[in-house]
């Protein structure tokens, strides 16, 4: 195209909010209509079903608790949901039900425990409805799903439609939505071919609220992962956690453990006799691994595999591995082999959710091979973590630094909503055996 066209070729700003009152409609109408409407559906049905006709008339301490109790974990729901929308891979239908069923347990075990008047059978029939409402809303609301961008040219920005199957992306030619109506418009900012009439168009763009991202971030938001062959000063800067949330996240951590502990001790007490008596050697495997700010610590593990498996030196474990015994094949697919790792959470030299610790001679053959791979050790370490559950084990290099990317992804996204999302991925994980080697 001719990159000298003329300003008056521009679309204006009022035909491109014509253009894009798809996006109005669903960040200005679709969060309070959900939360309004959602809270009549949820709680004034199962209580005209419960209490009868005019129940309001009555409003003693049951119905108000209940009713409160109703609309507050409504609320919690539909922000929950959305904010697990946010992060890439994130299936929300798949997460409806855990998040509502938890939800509403925690509800009822508030009100249990504080002794408070409620109705039981009106909260069980708000806990159906709300079911209900979200399922429905989500299946309502799919065509906003579908993603629909246009890519202004220059740059490295090809292949954004093979990052997600949901994508519809259109390549512009001219600096025209040409009548089109779109969710965003994606640039390569650093590009040096962007040129004047591209920088005014998106310029155009974000004064009639269209939103504009970086190639580079959106890659970001659809994979999973933060490149890390090219980082800005300003890219690294947003790769520090969040100093509040360490601390809620140790807080977290800690109460996490001591409550499972009662579920969790027995069945270790049944994983360590099934070990022992499988092959010869100690239940428990100990190693030294790298954590926070690049120190070592002994982690503990179920002995998955022969007594000697490392006595020719350490490698990674692949697919078939022989030095796998029977009853570690099994623990390592259902992740039993690492519930000893709970002891390091609360001694602090891991968190419940982080990047897998590595042994020192892998940190610094990868250090030297995958830059900045160190900074991964800026956070604890975790049991479970967001490359484990999208992508798995590695067992070379390249995998390695597909992984590291994912690593560096939880770091900059470091939040309750992203470890809440890699919990329910990890209950997946368990139940599925997916990723085991």
């Amino acid at each position: 195209m001719n990159m000298r066209q003329p300003d008056h070729q521009l679309v204006s700003a009022g035909s491109y909010e014509r253009r894009h009152s798809r996006w109005y409609e669903v960040m200005l109408l679709g969060w309070p209509f959900q939360v309004a409407v959602g809270c009549l559906v949820v709680a004034v049905i199962p209580a005209l079903l419960g209490w009868g006709w005019m129940f309001w008339r009555a409003m003693d301490p049951v119905r108000i608790n209940t009713l409160l109790a109703v609309g507050l974990s409504f609320v919690v729901i539909v922000v929950t949901l959305r904010r697990l929308g946010h992060y890439s891979g994130s299936v929300v239908m798949a997460y409806i039900a855990p998040v509502v069923t938890v939800v509403f347990l925690l509800s009822f075990a508030v009100l249990f425990f504080s002794r408070s008047s409620y109705s039981r059978p009106v909260l069980v029939l708000a806990y159906v409805f709300t079911l209900g409402w979200c399922y429905v809303g989500h299946f309502l609301g799919r065509r906003y799903r579908n993603l629909k961008l246009a890519v202004v040219p220059g740059g490295g920005i090809d292949g954004l439609e093979a990052e997600e199957p949901n994508l519809l992306v259109r390549h512009l030619t001219v600096p025209d939505l040409e009548g089109v109506r779109y969710d965003a418009i994606v640039a390569d900012l650093d590009a040096p071919d962007l040129g004047p009439i591209w920088e005014r168009f998106l310029a155009q763009c974000i004064l009639s609220h269209i939103p504009v991202f970086d190639a580079r971030r959106m890659r970001e938001a659809l994979t999973g992962r933060v490149q890390i062959d090219h980082l800005s000063e300003n890219e690294v800067g947003t790769l520090l956690p969040s100093p509040l949330y360490t601390v809620c996240k140790r807080l977290i951590d800690i109460g996490g453990v001591l409550v499972v502990a009662p579920v969790v001790l027995p069945l270790m007490l049944l994983t360590a006799i099934a070990v022992r008596l499988d092959s010869p050697g100690p239940a428990l495997f100990v190693q030294n691994r790298v954590g926070l700010g690049n120190r070592d610590f002994r982690i503990y593990k179920f002995r998955s595999m022969i007594a000697d498996a490392e006595s020719n030196g350490a490698r990674l474990a692949s697919d078939g591995d022989d030095r796998i015994t029977r009853v570690g094949a099994f623990i390592r697919k259902t992740r039993l082999d690492e519930l000893p790792q709970l002891w390091n959470v609360l001694k602090g030299d891991m968190s419940l959710i982080g990047p897998r610790p590595e042994q020192r001679v892998f940190v610094d053959q990868f250090d030297a091979e995958i830059p900045f791979y160190i900074y991964r050790h800026v956070v604890r370490p975790g049991i479970t973590g967001w490359a484990q559950v999208m992508q798995g084990y590695t067992a070379d290099a390249d995998e390695t630094r597909v992984k590291i990317q994912h690593d560096f992804y939880y770091i900059k996204h470091f939040s309750l909503w992203l470890d809440l999302l890699i919990v329910f991925k990890t209950v997946r994980i368990v139940l599925t055996g997916w990723g085991a080697r």
